[in-house]
């Protein structure tokens, strides 16, 4: 039994339709997401990168860190190693909500100690990607803590 050529040709369209969208995937990349926890050798916190891209066509990846404290067990902080300092937090458990607390560019400093808790705001909406014009925001982190806060994993 032959196989009509209408069947041959439209069984070819869809596999190379097929094709064509599994290569444009893998083409694709997100635009931000976060590397596993990792303990700093030499001071009582963990971090974990935060990795994204100003915009949409950026070629890589720049990066911040999302740190743990033990000192400071409810949330998690976010540091700029560019301009080496912290910018903000956001709370461990906030029941699925996108809160954030961006501090004021006077204080933002590179030492966790130095930030008084007054000088944090009142949670308010996630602010966008770093570096970021499109609005498009800030990913908060996964809900997984390091083994070092004590807690039990989810």
């Amino acid at each position: 039994m032959r196989c009509p050529f209408w069947l041959i040709l439209a069984g070819s369209a869809l596999l190379l339709a097929d094709v064509g969208v599994v290569v444009h995937a893998a083409n694709n990349s997100p635009r931000q997401y976060y590397g596993a926890y990792a303990k700093h050798p030499r001071h009582n916190y963990s971090y974990r990168s935060y990795y994204y891209k100003p915009t949409s066509t950026y070629s890589g990846f720049k990066h911040h860190y999302a740190i743990y404290h033990p000192s400071r067990p409810k949330y998690i902080y976010y540091y700029n190693p560019y301009k080496k300092h912290y910018w903000g937090r956001c709370p461990i458990n906030s029941d699925g909500k996108p809160l954030y607390s961006l501090l004021a560019e006077k204080d933002r400093k590179g030492n966790i100690d130095d930030i008084e808790e007054t000088d944090f705001p009142a949670f308010s909406d996630v602010p966008p990607i770093p570096d970021s014009t499109d609005g498009v925001k800030l990913d908060l982190p996964p809900d997984d803590l390091p083994a070092t806060a004590g807690l039990p994993g989810k």
